[in-house]
C-alpha cells in the first residue's frame, strides 16, 4: 500500500479529483495548506500599503491505494495538476505498513 500526497494549487482541485475518479480511487482528504518555495511569494496591497506575501495557498491531497494503482494515480495527478507555470506543487509518494478501517475493523487493502 502507498500514501500518496501532492500540493497542488488550489484551482486544480477538481480536475485532480475527475482524474482519479475513473481509476478506482474511492476516497481522499484534501486540506488547505501554505507553502513556501521557489515561487517566492507574491506582492499584494492592501488599504494603500504593499506587502509581500511569502506563504501561497496550496491544497495538499492525500489517497492510499494499493500498490499495483500507485503509478497510475501519480500519473493522473501530475497530468490533471500541470499549468506549466512555476508552483505547480510536488507529488510524493509513501509505503503504508499498515491500514484500518475504524467502524468495521478491516485492515490493510480491505479497508482502503
Amino acid at each position: 500500500m502507498k500514501l500518496i500526497m501532492a500540493i497542488i494549487k488550489p484551482f486544480k482541485l477538481d480536475e485532480v479529483r475527475e482524474a482519479l475518479t475513473p481509476l478506482g480511487v474511492q476516497g481522499l482528504t484534501v486540506s488547505e495548506v501554505k507553502g513556501f518555495g521557489r515561487q517566492k511569494g507574491q506582492t499584494e496591497i492592501y488599504r494603500g500599503a504593499e506587502y509581500v506575501v511569502n506563504f501561497l495557498p496550496k491544497v495538499k491531497i492525500e489517497v492510499a491505494v494499493n500498490d499495483d494503482l500507485a503509478d497510475r494515480v501519480v500519473e493522473a495527478i501530475q497530468t490533471a495538476a500541470r499549468t506549466g507555470k512555476i508552483g505547480d506543487g510536488k507529488i510524493f509518494v509513501t509505503d503504508i505498513q499498515q491500514a484500518f478501517r475504524i467502524r468495521t475493523g478491516e485492515s490493510n487493502a480491505e479497508a482502503l
